[in-house]
């Protein structure tokens, strides 16, 4: 069923069905998005001082390590505090997860995570999530619905009024989300908070009552699923002279470097690139950006600057670099290229957005993205195994500007999923040039 969705949908795309049956087939396959990664397999019985060693050790790591803090309504003795007793009783592995769950939820960042689930744990955003919604006014508003996803297929659309989750209203399941050691209001926080709740957890579907003017409706669906290509990427021609390339969530896979390269040999003679990053939620590593950025550039250029605040609090001295992207392999791209983002453009992806913007070899069509802040550090846990990760580099444009804040420079909002006016819009500027 799933198959033959993203044929149906794609054939239907104004732009895509230009590019034949065959091509389409092979680019559509149903596949689950991927949970965290499983940690190393603990044994079968720890005593109590080991979960307690292991809490106190994720507790420091963060302390010492996570970047933002200083944006955060969060006082991290009071969650030690208020979570440490905890760890004294803890009877297995699976409820050690969820005290651990728990510790990095006080942070409300989507970028900040286990490598390991439960069936009831929450799914990450935004790679386990359908809907993206935000705080309006009063109003939870859908403002993206991740196309081939559950969520599109119950019926779900950009603009409709979230009434209630879970059969709980919205309100009242946002207010029951938060963590409880916030020392102040902070509207980020609920708008984490919805989204988590529309993510839900690994082994149950979301229910979510909707309005769309004086319309309820009630809707299931299960979250996590979407249809994608099982290569790294998909590679065609829109109007003829237009090269359009779409990753698949693979910024952290080595084949994508050789895809891309390929890619780029099939496009020799095309007009431009449309290079599309909207189904990259899982991030990836920036060996695999500067690989693909490099085939762009001829000579070597800068496309992000880090920032590391731990070292600053350990040492009191600061650091800061910016890194570089070098040119690679036979022969340098030249031709314009546009690169389009949405809500689930994610991490690794947001970097590779930023950086061809600041080389000043792309233009950005599209809304903000996953807003995913920082470089991601790992402490694994001694006894349990368990990997933590959180942000712990900041990250910026080479203007500046905060990664997590970057607007490209056309921003369009999706307004349904029957027409990509993104696509459209960079297809358009394309024919300009």
């Amino acid at each position: 069923m799933a198959r033959s969705a993203c044929v149906t949908r794609l054939l239907w795309n104004p732009i895509v069905r230009r590019v034949g049956v065959l091509a389409v087939l092979s680019a559509c396959a149903a596949v689950a998005m991927p949970g965290a990664v499983a940690g190393r397999q603990p044994p079968a019985a720890l005593p109590p001082s080991a979960y307690l060693d292991d809490f106190d050790s994720a507790w420091t790591f963060i302390r010492d390590n996570y970047a933002y803090f200083e944006e955060k309504s969060v006082d991290w003795e009071q969650v030690r505090n208020l979570l440490r007793p905890r760890a004294t009783a803890i009877r297995d592995h699976g409820e050690f997860i969820g005290l651990l769950e728990d510790l990095v939820e006080y942070l409300y960042d989507h970028h900040a995570h286990l490598g390991v689930n439960t069936p009831s744990s929450p799914r990450l955003v935004p790679s386990g999530a359908d809907l993206w919604a935000v705080h309006r006014g009063g109003t939870a508003l859908i403002t993206q619905v991740r196309v081939g996803s559950d969520g599109e297929r119950a019926g779900l659309r950009p603009g409709m009024e979230l009434v209630a989750i879970d059969g709980r209203p919205v309100a009242e399941a946002v207010e029951g989300r938060l963590p409880s050691a916030l020392d102040r209001e902070d509207p980020a926080a609920r708008d984490w908070a919805l989204r988590v709740l529309l993510a839900g957890r690994q082994n149950a579907a979301v229910h979510v009552e909707v309005r769309t003017g004086s319309r309820l409706r009630s809707v299931e669906f299960r979250p996590g699923l979407a249809d994608r290509a099982e290569s790294p990427l998909t590679v065609t021609y829109l109007d003829d002279r237009i090269g359009y390339v779409r990753l698949h969530d693979s910024l952290g896979q080595a084949a994508l470097v050789a895809a891309w390269d390929a890619a780029l040999d099939d496009l020799r003679g095309a007009d431009g690139l449309i290079l599309d990053l909207r189904d990259t939620p899982g991030g990836g590593n920036t060996t695999i950006a500067r690989g693909l950025l490099g085939r762009l550039v001829s000579e070597e250029r800068p496309y992000q600057r880090h920032d590391l605040p731990g070292e600053e609090r350990r040492h009191g001295i600061r650091r800061i670099w910016v890194e570089h992207v070098a040119p690679r392999g036979p022969r340098v791209y030249d031709k314009p290229i546009a690169v389009v983002v949405g809500r689930w453009t994610a991490s690794m992806g947001e970097g590779v957005a930023i950086g061809l913007d600041g080389m000043q070899r792309a233009t950005v069509f599209g809304s903000d993205m996953a807003g995913l802040a920082g470089a991601v550090y790992r402490r694994t846990l001694e006894y349990t195994g368990i990997p933590v990760r959180v942000p712990a580099e900041r990250l910026y444009h080479v203007d500046g500007t905060p990664r997590e804040r970057f607007v490209p420079r056309f921003r369009i909002e999706p307004t349904s999923s029957a027409e990509d006016t993104v696509l459209e819009a960079a297809l358009r500027w394309m024919g300009r040039q």
